[in-house]
């Protein structure tokens, strides 16, 4: 079933029901999204599908910031036999401008995932990164933190206090970006009734 959603400037919202739309990059065609009575509804480029609610067989959503836009969420779709979808709460709008659509992303969230509760779905649902990533992420930041301590403590021992206080200031910084990626994005498992709010703007 092929669906014909309307252009990325239109109102999110019409007869058929909530839409949302972003883009990717500059290059290629934007992604429009809309929940219909038959189903998820997406077009992407030239492509257009439509995927009944129950065929989808889990949603994910995390917190993504990206280098142009600290606040970045994500959403990522798959069905029962492998397709996958990603939506993102940003869109590009010019070469120096990823503009955040949080009020919008937000309500389709919020809809999508009411119209999976309607259609009795039986979709996982899970917030965060995976385990295995979310694991590898804190083996990462021990071993960073190991080499910053040694690193503190030799400008300490050989008396270089502007060393001391930059690296006091660059941990600071790293702690407070990279800590709250890491506390947003602890694998968990939700409701269709209760989205966690750190992965939602």
């Amino acid at each position: 079933m092929t669906a014909t959603p309307r252009e990325l400037d239109d109102p999110n919202q019409d007869e058929a029901g909530p839409q949302y739309g972003y883009r990717a990059s500059l290059i290629g065609g934007g992604r429009l999204f809309a929940l219909t009575e038959q189903g998820l509804s997406w077009q992407i480029g030239a492509r257009s599908g439509v995927w009944p609610y129950q065929t989808i067989a889990s949603v994910r959503l995390s917190f993504r910031p990206v280098s142009m836009q600290s606040r970045r969420f994500r959403a990522d779709l798959r069905t029962f036999d492998g397709q996958r979808l990603t939506i993102l709460s940003t869109s590009w709008q010019t070469v120096t401008l990823m503009a955040p659509q949080d009020q919008a992303y937000r309500a389709f969230m919020v809809a999508l995932h009411q119209r999976l509760k309607g259609a009795g779905s039986q979709a996982e649902l899970t917030g965060g990164l995976s385990p295995l990533a979310y694991n590898g992420a804190l083996v990462v930041l021990a071993l960073l933190a190991v080499a910053m301590t040694a690193l503190l403590a030799r400008a300490v021992a050989v008396g270089e206090w502007p060393g001391v206080l930059f690296i006091l200031g660059f941990a600071a910084l790293f702690g407070w970006q990279i800590g709250g990626f890491i506390r947003r994005n602890k694998p968990r498992r939700y409701s269709f009734d209760a989205l966690p709010a750190e992965l939602l703007p």
